[in-house]
C-alpha cells in the first residue's frame, strides 16, 4: 500500500466477502506520505485476526514492501493483491481449484480494466492465454499480480528484486519463476477488476520502454540482437493490448 488510503477499504473488503475463508492478509504500508491515513484505514478491519499491518520505517517501491510481506506469509499458496484492485468473491476458490485441476504450480486469471473512480469499464476484459512458459513471457507478460496465486510446495517461495524498484520488478519475478517450471496456467475467468487511469489507456509506453530493454539484455541477459526481437514483439503486442 502506498496512499491507498481512498481505496484500501474497499480492497480490503473483497477479501472478507470470499467464499474461501482460510486466509491471513498481511498489509505493508510502504511510507505512506499521507499522514497516516491509509493506515488508520487499514487499522478499521485489524480487529479480525486474519488481517495484519506492517509500517514500513522507509519507502521500498512495490519490490520492498512486498519482501516485507512475504518474509511473513505463513501459508501454503502466495497470492499479491495492490490495495486498489478488487477480487471477485469467489476468486481464492476458484483459483486453487483451477490450480488443482492443472495441477498448476502457478495460476493467474482474466481481469476487468475500469475507472479507479467511477468504475466504469475503460477497456474490454484482458482475457490470458491458457498457458504461459518461460520464452513467451519473453515477448509479453500477462500476469497481472493481484490476479496471481502460486503453491511454495511446488516452486520456492521467491523474493524481488529490489534493486529495479517498481519498474518491471513484477515481470523479472515471474521470468525468475517460469525458470524453475515449465508452465503457468491462465483461468479464462474474470476474477478481478483492475484499477487504473483513464490516462494509461492511450497514455505514452516510451517510459517503459528502458525497462523493458534492461530486463531483457541486462537482467536476462539475452544479448543484442535476441534483446531486441522480444522488445518488439513486447511493443508490438502492448499495442494491440490496450486498444479498446
Amino acid at each position: 500500500m502506498y496512499k491507498g488510503a481512498a481505496f484500501v477499504g474497499e480492497t480490503i473488503e473483497s477479501v472478507l466477502a470470499q467464499s474461501y475463508q482460510n486466509w491471513e492478509m498481511i498489509i505493508v504500508d510502504d511510507c505512506s506520505p499521507d499522514d497516516g491515513t491509509g493506515i488508520a484505514e487499514v487499522n478499521k478491519y485489524t480487529s479480525d485476526p486474519r488481517i495484519k499491518l506492517i509500517a514500513s520505517k522507509e519507502n521500498r517501491g512495490s519490490s520492498g514492501a512486498r519482501n516485507i510481506a512475504l518474509k511473513e506469509a505463513k501459508g501454503r499458496y502466495i497470492a499479491f493483491l495492490d490495495s486498489d484492485d478488487i477480487w471477485h468473491h469467489d476468486f481464492l476458490e476458484k483459483q486453487l481449484n483451477y490450480m488443482k485441476k492443472c495441477n498448476a504450480p502457478l495460476v493467474f486469471s482474466s481481469y476487468r480494466r475500469i475507472d479507479e473512480n467511477t468504475k466504469e469499464e475503460l477497456l474490454k476484459p484482458f482475457i490470458v492465454p491458457s498457458k504461459v512458459s518461460y520464452r513467451s513471457l519473453l515477448k509479453t507478460c500477462p500476469i497481472f499480480p493481484s490476479t496471481a496465486i502460486y503453491d511454495t510446495q511446488k516452486t520456492p517461495k521467491i523474493f524481488f528484486n529490489e534493486e529495479l524498484g517498481s519498474m518491471r520488478d513484477d515481470y523479472v519475478y515471474w521470468l525468475k519463476m517460469l525458470k524453475d517450471i515449465d508452465y503457468g496456467y491462465g483461468n479464462p475467468e474474470i476474477l478481478v477488476d483492475y484499477r487504473m487511469r483513464k490516462s494509461s489507456v492511450t497514455g505514452n509506453k516510451s517510459k517503459v520502454i528502458v525497462p523493458q530493454w534492461n530486463v531483457l539484455h541486462k537482467v536476462e541477459k539475452l544479448g543484442l540482437i535476441r534483446s531486441a526481437y522480444y522488445l518488439g514483439c513486447w511493443a508490438i503486442i502492448s499495442y494491440f493490448k490496450y486498444q479498446k
